[in-house]
């Protein structure tokens, strides 16, 4: 009997190419949620490079109704053990990142009624074996997964770890799957000297700073989608997707030159303000900022979005001889750094001093005594310099000994306190760690895929409801043919490691 296997597509294409690859080497029947634009959506209903057994597009099927069926959301919750307004309170477009429309709680709730009953019917319907999606970036492809999981559906989810271009394929979100819960501590390990060394073969500053500069960077492809959109475009989403509600051509183009603005004279601020030569006389702990919004925050800590709190309860929670130094992460400028008010606030607060984004963690890290993150890459990379860290959501590496993983915020000022204390001198467990790390991961330039697929197709990001062409589409996967059969290999593989597994 065949496997039936269910997608999630977006907007980067990316599980789309994964599908061609796993149809042409894997017998299996394949379904798809599609979540992208009116115009790519023509291309879904037209194309024939995948035969789909089924196909449902997600803004067609869910809309924000005047009704609303409190009794069914509440059923629901029980059912599947989901908290909605965890969900809802912390998608980026129903609150704070919505620059455009203010959606009311009936709305949400309407929405969220629509999903709920959306969802339920496609799975039980096709009753499929896996779901193959990106890691969860919204409230509504989470709580597709959620509602996966919750009915014995295994996700596979493509997850980035935090060593630069090292992907896993997952159940869990955020996480790496087939790492024990306790490390044997082997004889045969690296000194650390030589993960240090071998992290920086990995390094995610130097990509996060590759990404970035190419990330919407192109004018001459600003120009022709500002062209296209204002001109050609004739934005039939904004009565189709809840998502585009409230986004004129008049209000998209004002806030784009609005932002352009924002980003050079916060940045001018960052440049005069932010420290890039660091004071290393006085004893020191390291809190670097999250890139926003992002799923690392709104998804994997949902109570910790408040990024200005945790930092004043860090500096409340401080022993006395300390500072607390303070980084902007480097993407923010894609996103036209934060608030000058926000930034100002934070300098002054006692003890605190701003870093200026360009700074290399490595620089920091080897100075530092203590890192605390949310759910930061920088707590992981801290082991490797000898030096403890504090974080404040389940990750796949919290089970380092050097690693600790806060319960409540009331516990941080003992949290900081025990982890100072904390002697780490023993490279054998973080080395274990690693090889099994990279034994459950592979390599895999996804960046480049990706980007390289807006510059295509997407004017390099900045307008992503364009039509796309089948023979267009066949030619660039036949150009990465070779990364997407890699990428489809892996989740052929994985599926048939599941199914070993449950067959024992």
């Amino acid at each position: 009997m065949k496997d039936k296997i269910i997608f999630w597509f977006d907007s980067d294409f990316s599980h789309f190419a994964i599908a061609k690859g796993i149809q042409d080497n894997y017998d299996a029947d394949l379904f798809a949620v599609i979540d992208v634009t009116d115009k790519p959506k023509l291309f879904f209903n037209k194309q024939q490079l995948i035969k789909f057994q089924k196909m449902w597009f997600y803004h067609d099927n869910v809309k924000s109704n005047k009704k609303l069926d409190l009794e069914y959301i509440s059923l629901f919750e029980e059912k599947y053990k989901i908290n909605l307004w965890t969900l809802a309170y912390n998608e980026r477009l129903f609150y704070q990142f919505n620059d455009y429309y203010k959606f009311s709680s009936e709305e949400i709730l309407s929405i969220l009624e629509t999903e709920c009953r959306f969802f339920e019917n496609v799975l039980d319907e096709i009753k499929p074996d896996f779901l193959i999606m990106l890691d969860t970036s919204m409230h509504h492809n989470h709580l597709f997964y959620e509602i996966c999981k919750a009915k014995g559906i295994k996700p596979l989810l493509l997850v980035a770890t935090r060593l630069a271009r090292r992907w896993a394929i997952s159940s869990i979100a955020d996480n790496v799957d087939f790492i024990p819960k306790k490390l044997a501590h082997s004889q045969k390990n690296k000194s650390f000297e030589e993960l240090q060394n071998y992290l920086k073969g990995f390094d995610t500053f130097q990509l996060a700073t590759q990404v970035e500069n190419r990330f919407l960077s192109s004018r001459t492809a600003l120009i022709k989608s500002a062209i296209r959109f204002l001109f050609q475009n004739k934005n039939t989403n904004i009565k189709t997707h809840y998502s585009y509600y409230g986004r004129t051509k008049f209000k998209v183009l004002i806030k784009s030159i609005i932002n352009i603005l924002k980003t050079k004279y916060r940045g001018f601020f960052i440049n005069s303000n932010f420290i890039k030569k660091l004071n290393f006389d006085s004893q020191f702990i390291y809190f670097p900022l999250h890139q926003e919004p992002e799923r690392s925050l709104l998804l994997t800590a949902p109570f910790y979005t408040n990024e200005l709190e945790v930092i004043t309860n860090i500096v409340k929670s401080l022993p006395v001889s300390y500072k607390l130094y303070v980084k902007e992460h480097p993407a923010m400028r894609s996103r036209e750094w934060r608030k000058i008010s926000y930034y100002k606030q934070i300098m002054e607060l006692p003890n605190v001093i701003m870093i200026h984004p360009s700074v290399k963690p490595e620089e920091i890290m080897k100075k530092c005594s203590l890192v605390i993150t949310i759910s930061g890459t920088a707590s992981f990379e801290a082991a490797f310099y000898q030096k403890p860290s504090i974080v404040m959501s389940d990750t796949s590496f919290s089970m380092l000994s050097s690693v600790h993983r806060l319960q409540s915020i009331e516990e941080l000022p003992h949290a900081i306190r025990l982890s100072l204390k904390k002697n780490i001198s023993d490279p054998s467990e973080l080395s274990e760690y690693v090889d099994i790390l990279m034994k459950n991961t592979f390599e895999l330039d996804y960046h480049k895929l990706t980007l390289d697929f807006a510059d295509l197709f997407y004017f390099g990001s900045f307008l992503v409801d364009v039509e796309i062409s089948e023979s267009k589409m066949k030619s660039f996967l036949q150009e990465n043919q070779s990364i997407i059969q890699h990428m489809a290999m892996e989740h052929i593989n994985r599926i048939k490691q599941y199914k070993l597994e449950n067959a024992k």
